[in-house]
């Protein structure tokens, strides 16, 4: 399971994919049936939501346990 903090800190999504979308994070939530994204963070550049998604997968790779926790950064 990966959890993620929202960048305004005003959601916790279990998240099931995330994709960068220009400048914006966004993650797909939901079951198997019905499933949506929400965006979990804007940055300034492309470039910055690239090494935010490298950071999720670095976190998740070094996770040990079933579940991953994961704060989105303001900047």
């Amino acid at each position: 399971m990966l959890w993620i903090a929202t960048q305004d800190d005003k959601s916790l999504i279990n998240a099931k994919e995330i994709t960068v979308n220009g400048k914006k994070i966004e993650g797909v939530i939901g079951s198997a049936a019905v499933h949506w994204s929400k965006i979990l963070g804007k940055y300034e550049s492309n470039e910055r939501a690239l090494e935010i998604l490298s950071e999720i997968f670095t976190k998740i790779e070094e996770s040990n346990g079933f579940s991953v926790t994961y704060t989105m950064p303001k900047k």
